[in-house]
């Protein structure tokens, strides 16, 4: 062959290779992404399944249905309602279901039982929405950085509902003014997702020493406050004050955000709502606009369908993406699963990290949990391309069920 020719036969080659490469690697098929409503189901066996093993985790699960009030109220107030200072519900509250479960197995439904089409209160996986609308805000450049300190983003907040005596509260501030102590100046947008900051103060009627009170009075309003940072404590007012920041930054209602964003794109039901408190309402560029809690602690939050809380794990599991969309950044949810420096099982809220395989021994360390009292939980498990939600568990159950699905699964 003439060695002037050589060369370019030779860059023929590469570039036909490399065209060919690329067109195989653009014909790999996308995962599995259900329509709206419809989600395709999928026998076990089809795809490699023990149903066996599949049927004795769900009937484990079944048989570990909370034995806790299927009222709400009635719950709240014999546990948070009855042990904590001010401890009264100011939120709706809605009676549960039966015990209910969706597994989705590489993208397909293959299995579901109880009402999984019915929305109950969700209680804490709550958080990881709240956490979500604020992902979102970083993503549109609303919050530049989760070191930032939250003051300098935040207005004073304006209550709609002031209940004012105009001879008892002269002189008393008619704002609510979140950062403005020598403490709470020193929050960061990381340390409210972290549920590290030690904020200080009241919202809502609720102190936040009065959640969860540590065992000794005589230090819930003496106690030195810690260094933001320094110290885990999930406490749900300081929650209530990040979704009450996340707001101000949006400027419009954070159910209509993920609504917006996130819920409409994964074909979500028209079922779910995201509630806040009777007076949790604020005067917002003119209009009354209510900021919604973190939880059902004292009632409100999420009131959402298993089915639904799939397709939010589902969006998870593929680190963000939604068919060829991308809603949630992957630098987001990096940092969400991050562990927290002093508390290494848990990142941004609501994300219950599997660090050293402690919260659920028979997973994988890398999965991570969604968790809301009740139990409700979402498992998102990018090791077994698994998402599994359960609802109204016994929380000492939770490891014996997800055991189970695994063991189906392999």
């Amino acid at each position: 062959m003439d060695k002037m020719k050589k060369p370019a036969v030779l860059c023929f080659i590469l570039i036909s290779a490399l065209t060919g490469y690329s067109q195989k690697k653009s014909t790999l098929p996308l995962p599995y992404y259900p329509p709206a409503v419809v989600w395709e189901k999928r026998n076990a066996e089809q795809m490699g399944v023990d149903p066996v093993k599949l049927k004795d985790a769900i009937d484990f699960a079944i048989a570990s249905e909370t034995k806790n009030p299927r009222s709400m109220e009635v719950n709240h107030y014999r546990t948070f309602g009855k042990n904590e200072p001010f401890g009264d519900g100011i939120g709706p509250f809605r009676d549960r279901g039966d015990q209910t479960g969706v597994i989705i197995y590489k993208g397909y439904q293959i299995a579901s039982w109880g009402e999984p089409e019915r929305p109950d209160m969700t209680h804490s996986v709550t958080k990881s929405f709240l956490s979500t609308v604020t992902g979102l805000a970083f993503d549109r450049g609303l919050i530049h950085s989760v070191h930032d300190t939250v003051r300098p983003y935040i207005a004073p907040v304006l209550p709609a509902v002031q209940n004012r005596d105009k001879a008892r509260d002269i002189g008393k501030p008619y704002f609510l003014e979140l950062f403005e102590s020598p403490h709470n100046r020193t929050i960061t947008w990381d340390h409210l997702l972290r549920q590290t900051s030690d904020w200080e103060g009241t919202l809502w009627g609720k102190t936040d020493w009065a959640d969860r009170p540590s065992g000794n009075p005589d230090e819930w309003l003496t106690r030195p406050r810690n260094k933001p940072g320094t110290v885990y404590e999930y406490n749900d007012v300081r929650v209530n004050v990040l979704a009450l920041a996340t707001l101000m930054v949006w400027r419009k209602p954070l159910p209509q955000v993920l609504k917006e964003n996130i819920m409409d794109p994964i074909g979500a039901s028209p079922t779910w709502r995201w509630y806040g408190y009777d007076e949790s309402w604020v005067i917002l560029d003119g209009q009354m606009v209510q900021s919604v809690s973190g939880g059902g602690h004292w009632g409100g939050g999420m009131v959402i369908s298993a089915m639904d809380m799939a397709r939010f794990g589902y969006l998870m599991l593929r680190n963000g993406k939604w068919g060829e969309r991308q809603l949630l950044s992957p630098e987001w949810i990096t940092m969400a699963s991050t562990p927290t420096a002093v508390q290494k099982d848990y990142g941004f809220m609501n994300w219950f990290l599997n660090t050293d395989k402690k919260f659920l021994p028979s997973a994988p360390e890398s999965s991570v949990t969604h968790v809301g009292n009740g139990t409700n939980i979402v498992y998102v498990d990018k090791v077994n391309d698994l998402v599994i939600v359960c609802r109204w568990i016994e929380n000492s159950k939770l490891d014996g069920f997800v055991g189970r699905v695994l063991e189906a699964v392999k």
